[in-house]
């Protein structure tokens, strides 16, 4: 895909594929077009070149409402529940485009979500940051989601409530909904990936398993803070008791 906002061009002739069942996680230097992938995906970007596409079908220059009527969900780094509304009330607004009884999703997501049940009649806005960023994927999950992106969904928290979200997010992939993730957290991303994308000035510069990425001495020194390697059980069980 090629294109931008206004008269600007942001990303430049990238390519990126998610598989079914698979988490793929972009990483890469702020400005390096990550996010705006994700909006070229959702209808947000102008795309001047190249198709997004969905399960086969063209979905370029389709509305936003439309593709997410197709099954793409989002959750943005800021801005992603409704602060007034208790817990409960979020989850019922993620379902809003459903037209069959929902509860039994509900339930499925504080599950999923155990902090949440006992917090179900909260404001979304007295939850801690970590509990919000839950409700946030819960809210995102209650259409059954073809694809479940997710932009920076750590970014502000502790290193304990990180590795929380990190295995929720694995725990959403075994249960076969293939995740597009961007994350500043690269080592612990990339720990959790079955492929990722480094892209740098709006472009591709390295593709591979998250394994091989974690590995990679480039990889390492541009983002890792020095070498690769960490397994995955070991990327996401990092952390300290600090809240988020």
């Amino acid at each position: 895909m090629t294109g931008g906002y206004g008269g600007a061009e942001v990303i430049h002739e990238v390519s990126v594929r998610v598989d079914p069942a698979e988490i793929v996680v972009l990483i890469g230097p702020n400005g390096a077009g990550k996010s705006s992938v994700m909006n070229a995906v959702l209808g947000r970007l102008r795309v001047d070149g190249g198709h997004v596409r969905l399960t086969g079908r063209d979905m370029t220059g389709v509305p936003p409402e439309q593709i997410v009527r197709q099954g793409v969900s989002f959750v943005p780094q800021t801005g992603n529940v409704f602060p007034n509304l208790t817990v409960n009330e979020n989850l019922e607004m993620g379902a809003y485009i459903r037209s069959d009884d929902f509860r039994p999703r509900i339930e499925e997501m504080y599950a999923l979500f155990p902090p949440l049940a006992e917090k179900r009649r909260a404001p979304a806005g007295t939850l801690s940051g970590g509990q919000r960023q839950m409700v946030a994927i819960a809210k995102a999950l209650m259409v059954e989601p073809v694809v479940l992106l997710l932009d920076e969904p750590t970014a502000g928290l502790s290193p304990r409530v990180r590795g929380d979200i990190f295995r929720v997010v694995r725990e959403i992939n075994t249960h076969g909904t293939p995740i597009l993730m961007v994350e500043q957290n690269a080592r612990q991303a990339l720990g959790i990936a079955d492929r990722g994308y480094v892209l740098v000035d709006g472009r591709n510069r390295l593709e591979g398993t998250g394994a091989g990425l974690l590995a990679d001495p480039d990889v390492g020194a541009m983002f890792l803070g020095g070498g690769g390697g960490e397994s995955r059980a070991e990327a996401s069980d990092h952390g300290d008791d600090t809240r988020g």
